[in-house]
This record gives structure tokens, sequence and C-alpha cells, in this order.
């Protein structure tokens, strides 16, 4: 395995170049670094979220520790705190007198639960397990040195946990002990930035390469491959038989999970990133452009269109009979999916770039500035926030 100990200085570059290569693809409104964030996962009464990193200056030479990235466990109820997790290993010593660093481990992709674990994926390139009710480290993958760095979240299902890599590659794991089970190559090897979908013994990856596969989930074989215009930097949903994403040449496609043909298209005026959701024949999708959209699923008819006047990163949750969704400039809008009717939900006044999070009436969003919302999904009234830093 690749040794990397990326600085915090170096990913920001890392990331600006490969936005910039993005840009010309034809799109605008591509930032500096993932679109996406680090969402919450709720599971039996446990919200688990991933904190952005905290890092310091340097003087004389030394560089200032940068603070270790972490996953918190915090009470759905009341949102206090049970416990936090360290993740990532010290980093050589920086000599001449200065104390060791530790490697910096930003998160992208949300946590994830399965029975008694919770996964998380660094842009350290590794993979951790830690029990759910302690905190306490399962397992890492790789046991030694990391792998490139892993944008999306994981997957777990068929006891096995599945992710996407830089390397351009997709990555099988035995969830319970982390030990290998496959990998495929992608037919470039170019970075996959999105989390993988599972449905009914298939994988659908999606990738820089502007292909989307579908994979054997057993063994990691081909079943097909779909070429689009663009790249793919969202994550798949799988919905009546058909699968719905966008690209970064502003494209979102319905394409049949039965053998990767196209079954229609969309081109918006800016590229999509989050996934989208569905309900009772319609699927809704947000976009750079500020938009959210809703199409039949079917025969890709606009059925609505919404300006949300502010790039959209989110991703939406489908709570009850509603599509919450969210803005970059921290408002959240309710579209009932009866009517197609749109309505303010709540405006938090904060950047909001991570997937949301829906359970037990209760809508969870992880801002930018640090702040983990509890709000009332049926008045959007705030139950309790909490800051994770």
């Amino acid at each position: 395995m690749k040794k990397r100990a990326l600085s915090a200085g170096r990913i920001g570059l890392l990331l600006i170049l490969v936005l910039a290569a993005l840009t010309a693809a034809g799109c605008t409104g591509i930032s500096s670094s993932p679109g996406g964030g680090s969402g919450a996962a709720v599971a039996e009464g446990v919200i688990f979220v991933s904190p952005a990193l905290a890092q310091g200056g340097g003087g004389f030479g030394c560089s200032t520790p940068v603070t270790e990235g972490r996953l918190v466990a915090v009470n759905a109820e009341s949102g206090v705190q049970r416990w936090e997790a360290t993740l990532g290993s010290p980093a050589q010593s920086g000599g001449f007198g200065c104390s060791s660093t530790t490697i910096p481990v930003a998160v992208y992709g949300s946590p994830v639960t399965a029975g008694e674990l919770v996964y998380v994926a660094g842009y350290n390139g590794k993979v951790y397990a830690i029990n759910a009710e302690s905190g306490v480290l399962r397992w890492v993958y790789p046991r030694e040195g990391n792998l490139d760095p892993i944008v999306g979240g994981v997957v777990v299902a068929e006891d096995r946990l599945y992710f996407n890599c830089s390397d351009g590659k997709v990555y099988a794991l035995e969830a319970a002990t982390g030990d290998f089970q496959w990998e495929f190559a992608t037919e470039s090897e170019q970075k996959i930035w999105s989390t993988p979908t599972y449905d009914a013994g298939t994988l659908y990856v999606a990738s820089f390469d502007k292909n989307l596969y579908a994979l054997n989930a057993a063994d990691g074989t081909l079943k097909w491959a779909f070429q689009s215009e663009g790249a793919f930097a969202s994550t798949p949903l799988v919905y009546e038989g058909a699968i719905y994403i966008g690209t970064i040449d502003c494209r979102f496609y319905a394409i049949r999970a039965s053998d990767g043909t196209m079954q229609w298209q969309f081109l918006a005026e800016k590229w999509f990133w989050t996934r989208a959701v569905a309900f009772e024949g319609t699927v809704y999708v947000g976009c750079f452009d500020g938009k959210l959209y809703a199409f039949n699923a079917s025969s890709g008819t606009k059925v609505a269109e919404f300006d949300l006047e502010s790039p959209i990163r989110s991703w939406p949750v489908l709570a009850e009979d509603r599509v919450i969704v969210a803005t970059e400039a921290g408002k959240l809008y309710s579209v009932d999916t009866a009517t197609n009717g749109l309505a303010l939900f709540a405006d938090l006044d904060e950047t909001v770039y991570a997937p949301l999070a829906f359970s037990d009436g209760v809508i969870y969003v992880y801002s930018q500035e640090k702040n983990l919302h509890a709000l009332n999904v049926a008045t959007g009234v705030g139950v309790w926030i909490q800051t994770i830093d």
C-alpha cells in the first residue's frame, strides 16, 4: 500500500488543481474543494458526525500540531455528546526540537452504521470501524500505510463494506473485520469522489472517467458501464428499476438498471453534486444553479422547478410526505410531494454543504460553522443546537 502523509496545504492545493480541471469541462459554479461535507448518521437514538478539522499556524520553523479528525456521538434527544473517537495517527517528528504533528483527517463522506459498528472513511485514505456504544476503534483499513484520498462515504451490505477511492478503484472489505475481499479498477483509474450505491446484489459506482459502472457486489465483476458526456461526482439513486444521477457537465440522467442504457436526460445550467430522492413516481434533485428540479421518473418530464437562489450541495431527504432541501446559504425548504408546493422550512443563516439526515420526526443539519441543528419536521422549529468543533 502507498504511504501518504498529506499536509493540509497540499490537500487544499490538490483539490484546487482537480477542480480547476473540472471547470474546464464546461460548467461554472465549481468550488475549490469537494462540494459536499460529512453529514450525520442516526441510529438507535444516537447521532454520529465527523466535525471539521481545527489547525494552527507555525512559527520559528515549527508547525503547530494539527488536530486529528474525530467521530463524535451525540444523544439525539438532548444533543449532549456521548463520546468522541480520534481518527488518524502520529506523523513524523518535525525535527529541530519540534514536537510531532498528526496527520489531518478531513472527512467528507457521512458515517454509516450497521449492527454494533459505525464506519467512516477519511481523506487520509483510511477506513475506520468504531464501536457505536463506546467509541473504541474496532479496525482500520489498510492496516499499514494509506490509500489515496477517500472523498465519498461507505456502504454496508451483504456483510461487506464498499467504498470508492481517488485511485480510481472500488474496494470491498469484510464489514466485521475489515479484511480485504476484492477490488475493481475503473477504465482509466481516474478519481472517484462519489459514494457507491448498493441495490439487490449490484453495486453502482460513478467516476470522473465519465462512466457509471454496475458491479456484481459479491465479487466485483463488471455487469455493464454507461458512458456519459461529462464526469460524475455525485452519488447514484436507484429507484423503480432505474439509476438517477447528475454530472459535472450539467446533465441529469435516468439509466436503466437492467442493462445500462439511457432512459432520458436533462440539461441544466450548472453541475449536479447532490444525490436525488424519489417519491411516488417523482424524482427530486438539487443543482449548483440554485434550483430544485422535480421530474417524472419514467418520462423525464419536468414536473416542477424551484429557484432557491443559492447553490445546492447538501443531499435532500424525504421526510414522510415531504422533501426537505437545504441551500448553501443555510435556508431549508419543504416541498409537499402531493402538490409540489414550496415553503420555507427554516433559515439557519449558516453555510450548509453536508447531507441532511432525518429520524423520528427530526431533521438534523451540520453546518460549516460546526453547529449541529435538530429541527422539528412538522414545524421547522429548533429542538436543540450543539456546537461540535
